[in-house]
């Protein structure tokens, strides 16, 4: 391995891009003091993001998470419940469905794209599951499996044709999680419009950000009602203050709205610059022996969100968290992925399917800087501090 010098420069792993009317929207909330929850950006962001991804409504929420929670909810999931969900993504997904009072069964990835696998899921439905008096049962558990949550991690769809089929065959409702992949393609369909609701995040590392925020998206005109309802503290008088179930204050900001509706007057450019960054390290990473860049499968359109190598130590020369060690020494920022979900000390109670892939690329993989608008020369920068650290 040869020494890497030092860097002034600091090279973040994902920053936010502020560049279009950002702050002219964020002036006119300001001058016309349309601050809080109400106000004409936050129909506009949820018209204009719906539209975008082909569906027919809209939600705006305080983030991701709070998306989620209410998108199960709408569904039907009840407590004691059983979602399965993806095993190797961030944490929130699995936290909602505790919050619904349901139970998460973690499926694995698959080895070669990382989504949720749709064999091991078929396995499970077929052969871990039974019915019993008109309802789908897990035969370990005996709780009733009710509601598949495929997450499009790191910016690449899940297989979603096996997915809704296996979900129409079993009666069960679907709610994506899209919060890493706005934009992305399955086929001919944008993510998060395949299942009954999809659920997106514009956290401040996300392709479009609000700062924070999310939004729950459908065709369905009856769980959009429900999502809204449930978002605005189930409110059942346009006057009074009178509430006949339990709501959550999870409405979006007209400011975070109106920033949302600037960043999406450019989101094809920050695909665009994503797609390039990602095609910039494949090209310079690809020879490396031990580091196997992320892969995007002939059905798919991925936006790259986050760009992932998985490091083999014994052909590179040290392993993932030394390499991200290495390039700290140099001022590039890079992160590795979550710990699977099945691992999560916090979820230590729940199920797990045959979850051994996640394991493995959770061991050696490292997301590397990739920021919207990132230099190609920090590409090149990164990409040669890869190269001189490893065996070759």
């Amino acid at each position: 391995m040869q020494p890497t010098p030092p860097r002034d420069k600091f090279i973040p792993l994902s920053e936010p891009s502020i560049g279009g009317n950002e702050w002219k929207y964020v002036k006119e909330c300001l001058d016309t003091n349309w601050v809080s929850s109400a106000g004409a950006f936050v129909e506009r962001f949820e018209s204009e993001l719906a539209a975008y991804v082909g569906a027919q409504y809209g939600i705006a929420t305080s983030n991701g998470t709070s998306a989620l929670h209410v998108a199960l909810l709408a569904v039907g999931v009840l407590p004691d419940d059983e979602v399965i969900v993806s095993t190797l993504t961030f944490i929130a997904p699995a936290n909602a469905i505790r919050y619904v009072g349901a139970w998460p069964v973690f499926m694995d990835a698959d080895a070669t794209y990382w989504q949720m696998d749709v064999e091991k899921l078929a396995d499970f439905l077929n052969n871990g599951c039974k019915w019993q008096d008109g309802q789908l049962k897990n035969i370990a558990t005996g709780r009733r499996v009710s509601a598949i949550l495929p997450v499009h991690i790191l910016g690449h769809p899940c297989d979603m044709d096996p997915i809704i089929a296996l979900a129409e065959t079993y009666g069960l409702k679907v709610i994506e999680d899209a919060t890493e992949s706005l934009g992305a393609q399955y086929k001919e369909h944008a993510v998060g419009t395949m299942g009954h609701v999809g659920c997106f995040s514009f956290n401040g590392n996300k392709l479009l950000t609000t700062g924070g925020g999310g939004m729950v998206v459908t065709n369905d005109s009856a769980l959009a009602e429900r999502v809204r309802y449930l978002t605005t503290q189930a409110k059942d008088d346009p006057l009074e203050y009178v509430h006949n179930e339990i709501g959550f204050n999870y409405r979006l900001t007209n400011i975070q709205a109106a920033i949302g509706c600037a960043q999406l007057e450019r989101i094809d450019e920050h695909i665009a610059s994503k797609r390039l960054t990602a095609a910039l390290y494949a090209k310079a990473l690809g020879e490396i022996a031990g580091i196997e860049i992320m892969r995007e499968a002939e059905w798919a359109s991925s936006v790259f969100w986050m760009f992932t190598v998985t490091v083999d130590p014994a052909r590179y020369g040290m392993g993932s968290r030394d390499l991200m060690a290495v390039l700290g020494k140099s001022n590039m920022q890079s992160r590795p992925l979550w710990q699977p979900l099945h691992q999560s000390p916090a979820h230590s109670d729940s199920q797990a399917w045959r979850c051994e892939v996640a394991d493995s690329i959770y061991s050696r993989a490292l997301s590397l800087p990739c920021s919207v608008g990132i230099p190609e020369t920090d590409v090149a920068s990164v990409a040669g501090t890869v190269r001189m650290s490893g065996n070759a």
